[in-house]
């Protein structure tokens, strides 16, 4: 998996504003509250999907009560909130790949956002399956190694034995491959044994990747993604973009 580099998705997250934390937070709660509706149980030990996003929560720094806070909404039966779970796919320019998570209370209006930001931007959205045959979902934990002090082959080694499926250094980082369904196991485990992480969740990894070789393009398309980080309605965007 040489090259899949996922720190462009969550580097922003890292020195961000205040502003913008709310606004992570803001989505990993919709994310959370999704999970307790669609699994039945705010007990993450019996809700994998709602495991792996309080592991996310976490990761990005999240406070407890502010996790317990929306498990409780989501529980609670006034709750009204009606989001469901909608994936775009696309081109971005020179046929860049681009898959867009989003939780909306309004199809309509996503849809129509998301296709006017792939038209904008030198793109265009696609047919549902256009571009996701070419990714292959797994967890995906970054561990933070800013000051590079860790130990390549000691951190290999626990976190194979943490459950990981992969790893792979990137200088001031490490990333770390589970299955799916393993981000929240491995992530705790990784905690517990003292390592900062930056981000824990299932991600979209690209078989295959294209670089933008046209200076106007790539403008274009780092715009588009970070319209798209912006639109409140839109929870990850993956692509296979080469950014080395």
């Amino acid at each position: 998996m040489s090259g899949h580099s996922k720190w462009h998705n969550i580097q922003k997250t890292k020195g961000a504003a205040d502003a913008k934390r709310a606004q992570a937070f803001t989505k990993i709660a919709r994310e959370m509250i999704v999970a307790v509706k669609e699994g039945g149980s705010g007990d993450p030990a019996n809700n994998s999907r709602l495991a792996t996003v309080i592991a996310k929560a976490k990761a990005a720094n999240m406070p407890n009560d502010n996790i317990k806070r929306t498990i409780d909404k989501a529980l609670g039966s006034g709750n009204t909130d009606n989001f469901e779970t909608v994936t775009y796919e696309g081109y971005g320019p020179e046929g860049v790949a681009v898959i867009v998570d989003a939780m909306t209370d309004n199809r309509n209006r996503t849809a129509s956002e998301v296709r006017h930001l792939f038209d904008k931007y030198g793109g265009n959205m696609g047919a549902a399956g256009c571009v996701s045959w070419s990714f292959d979902k797994k967890g995906v934990i970054i561990i933070d190694n800013e000051d590079e002090e860790l130990d390549e082959d000691e951190v290999m080694m626990e976190v194979l034995d943490a459950g990981a499926e992969d790893f792979e250094p990137e200088g001031e980082t490490f990333t770390v491959y589970t299955a799916t369904d393993d981000v929240a196991a491995v992530a705790d485990a990784l905690t517990k044994k003292g390592y900062t992480l930056l981000s824990a969740q299932e991600e979209m990894v690209p078989q295959n990747y294209i670089k933008l070789t046209d200076e106007e393009n790539i403008k274009k398309f780092e715009k588009m993604l970070e319209l798209m980080d912006d639109n409140d309605d839109i929870q990850n965007v993956w692509h296979n973009r080469d950014e080395d």
